[in-house]
């Protein structure tokens, strides 16, 4: 009986060596997470609250769900994008909007113009896919800001070239075929971006009908892309984020402010319209040009760039002009006889980061995250460092986003 008692103990302890052993082979084999960080751009603060968004809503019942996500300065697509990915305000990483001239070189950023979006001497800060490769994580980008890079160190190991016709299916097709891949080739961070409720905020407005229909579509697509990871081996380590990188408010054509027949008379030059507009004087002073839009300050505010409030985080930047000119909420800037973009358009975004407006959403699930979790309003800046500590390696040391505003949120 005795001698039965010893085997069986003998038995015992060699099965839990084998069990410690074969948990320590999957943990160096697999052990590390994975994130899927997915952006609806334009996706508002509160769009989640119409009751069209069972898949979104669910998913976010089970993990965290924010207030809001407080967007950067401009609220603007590509500034945004590259502040959740790097940690950095746009002042920092360089891109502080989407159309950007460098009066140095005399050339002009666009989001339109593929050759300037790759070229990396406009991208001044660190995206976490370049910090994750560094540190052993091979990274992936179904489309986002700052992933095509012509330097093939600055970006993930798998990217799409961005297409903005590309099918929603093809997209997650593509995810769950690199979630597919075998374990020392597989992407554990992947991002993936679909721009709908962009599209229609800005032609429709953000209370249309037309905007409701494409938060229905994005919460299916949501649905339909939850669904196929939850098939995967994978699945239970599997963690996804839902974001977007700013918010819409409305606008109407009879809430225009008109900056060059303003500044008629003196000699300027105007970068952009919309809610923000930079100056910078050709031929007239500063101080000139300064003084006409402050003596008409109506619906707008206007700053010298030393004197741009601290809150904005929007004056350390060479490339930021020597005037800049914030639209009131729902106001448009635009120049002299000049066709405008937003000519036609019912909603807009890019104004004060700080209204709710401008807020964007911001929704979690996963092993990494706690259980039916309400928090307040989470900052995109933020978001850098918490990808850091879910991957346990170590963040820039340049960065503005802290991590002990946001990593009560994670487990």
């Amino acid at each position: 009986m005795q001698l039965l008692i010893i085997k069986f103990f003998g038995a015992m302890k060699k099965l839990f060596i084998l069990l410690i052993l074969s948990l320590h082979l999957n943990l160096l084999a697999g052990g590390k997470p994975y994130v899927i960080l997915v952006s609806f751009d334009a996706f508002r603060w509160d769009y989640m609250d119409r009751g069209l968004t069972p898949n979104l809503s669910k998913f976010a019942s089970e993990g965290v769900k924010s207030l809001s996500l407080e967007s950067c300065f401009p609220s603007k697509t590509f500034p945004n994008h590259i502040s959740i990915i790097t940690g950095m305000y746009p002042e920092n990483h360089g891109i502080i909007h989407n159309t950007i001239y460098n009066r140095f070189t005399n050339q002009t950023y666009k989001m339109s113009d593929s050759n300037q979006v790759r070229d990396p001497r406009w991208y001044l800060g660190e995206p976490f896919w370049e910090t994750a490769e560094r540190q052993g994580i091979t990274t992936a980008s179904y489309f986002w800001p700052g992933s095509e890079l012509n330097l093939s160190y600055r970006r993930p190991t798998y990217f799409m070239p961005y297409d903005h016709f590309c099918p929603e299916d093809k997209k997650i097709d593509g995810i769950v075929n690199w979630l597919s891949l075998p374990d020392n080739e597989r992407p554990h961070f992947i991002t993936l971006y679909f721009h709908e409720t962009d599209d229609d905020g800005h032609n429709f407005g953000p209370h249309s009908a037309e905007t409701n229909k494409s938060i229905l579509k994005l919460d299916s697509i949501a649905g339909l892309l939850l669904n196929r990871l939850s098939k995967l081996p994978i699945k239970d380590s599997i963690n996804v984020v839902f974001l977007s990188d700013h918010g819409m408010t409305e606008i109407s054509k009879e809430r225009q402010i008109n900056v060059g027949k303003i500044l008629d008379g003196l000699n300027a030059r105007l970068y952009d319209s919309g809610p923000v507009m930079m100056v910078s004087p050709s031929g007239s002073s500063v101080d000139s040009l300064y003084n006409r839009l402050k003596k008409n300050e109506n619906k707008y505010k206007v700053y010298k760039r030393e004197d741009i409030p601290e809150y904005f985080h929007f004056s350390d930047n060479p490339l930021i002009a020597e005037i800049v000119i914030v639209a009131d909420m729902g106001w448009t800037l635009i120049q002299n006889n000049k066709k405008e973009y937003y000519s036609d358009s019912k909603g807009n975004h890019g104004y004060d980061n700080h209204h709710l407006d401008m807020h964007g959403f911001f929704i979690a699930n996963g092993p990494a995250f706690r259980n039916n979790y309400r928090s307040g309003t989470l900052r995109n800046i933020d978001i850098y460092p918490m990808l850091c500590k879910i991957f346990d390696i170590f963040p820039r040391s340049n960065i503005d986003g802290k991590l002990e505003r946001i990593e009560y949120i994670l487990k």
